[in-house]
């Protein structure tokens, strides 16, 4: 007789625009009896690009570890704001103040009513000039499509991504992905993906439009990055003059099919520098699905 485990699994979009579109992820509840070995097993079959496995923790009011189809990674944006939007829904959480413990560390979380926040550290920037052709090429772009005097950057608040200024949207939506080379020079930087972005929206009070590419973590493309937001966030702030402690920027609508994102994101500054990156949205329950392994 097979002994198959079975395992829940909510399918919950984050970032969701006007309650619409948005990023999926998986949610595991009670996953302290899982193993990494089974976590990863479920996290191939729900098949999204991230999964959120929920335990006890002792040094936060929760322990998640975030899993793509391929791999671990330490942090997820949007499965975290998906996993509090969730436990908040469920009223497993008491105070608009949490936390969440990962593989490097704990960070802070903010309920705001229907909103989820999570903390990110503040920025470092890795200027890659020379490298600047060879990723362009690896999107197909060239020089002409690129943001005058905006330079391409590495930016961590905790994961490091690629930031890519283009031009307009019409740029960003002929954009053609060479994910062997995206992986190649992905590996080479220890990136998560690319954050390509342009400065053009169709709303006054959203300042990019953007697109993420990690096929480095089984990503082709994401319709909503939490962690990319937080980054360019600084990116705008700190190099292109964007002096705002609240920015707003949509993702996904050049997928296809489209799926619209909304990722707001609260810099904390203090004597003009980036102390704490706050990013978040709203989550919202789409389906449930039970895994075997």
């Amino acid at each position: 007789m097979d002994n198959f485990q079975k395992v829940e699994v909510q399918i919950i979009s984050a970032f969701v625009d006007n309650g619409k579109g948005g990023n999926s992820a998986g949610v595991v509840l009670n996953a302290d009896n899982l193993t990494n070995e089974q976590k990863l097993k479920v996290a191939t079959k729900v098949g999204l690009s991230e999964t959120a496995f929920v335990s006890k923790s002792k040094v936060a009011d929760f322990k998640l570890d975030f899993f793509t189809p391929t791999r671990q990674i330490a942090h997820c944006g949007h499965a975290t704001i998906a996993t509090f939007s969730y436990l908040s829904q469920l009223g497993l959480i008491k105070s608009k103040h949490s936390s969440k413990e990962t593989i490097d560390g704990k960070r802070e979380i903010l309920i705001q009513n229907d909103l989820a926040f999570m903390e990110q550290k503040p920025p470092l920037y890795i200027e890659i000039a020379d490298y600047r052709e060879k990723i362009l090429y690896s999107l197909g772009l060239t020089e002409d499509d690129t943001l005058t005097n905006a330079p391409i950057s590495i930016v961590n608040t905790g994961n490091s991504f690629a930031i890519i200024p283009v031009a307009s949207d019409d740029i960003l939506k002929k954009i053609i992905p060479n994910l062997d080379l995206i992986t190649q020079i992905s590996d080479e930087f220890d990136l998560i993906g690319y954050y390509v972005f342009s400065t053009k929206t169709n709303n006054e009070e959203r300042v990019a439009t953007t697109r993420m590419f990690a096929p480095r973590y089984g990503i082709a493309e994401e319709a909503g990055t939490g962690m990319a937001a937080g980054p360019l966030a600084c990116y705008l702030f700190d190099n292109l003059g964007l002096k705002k402690d609240r920015i707003l920027i949509q993702q996904g609508w050049f997928m296809n099919p489209p799926s619209q994102s909304l990722i707001i994101v609260n810099l904390i500054v203090e004597k003009g520098n980036i102390t704490k990156v706050m990013a978040g949205g709203k989550g919202i329950v789409v389906t449930s699905m039970t895994i075997e392994i």
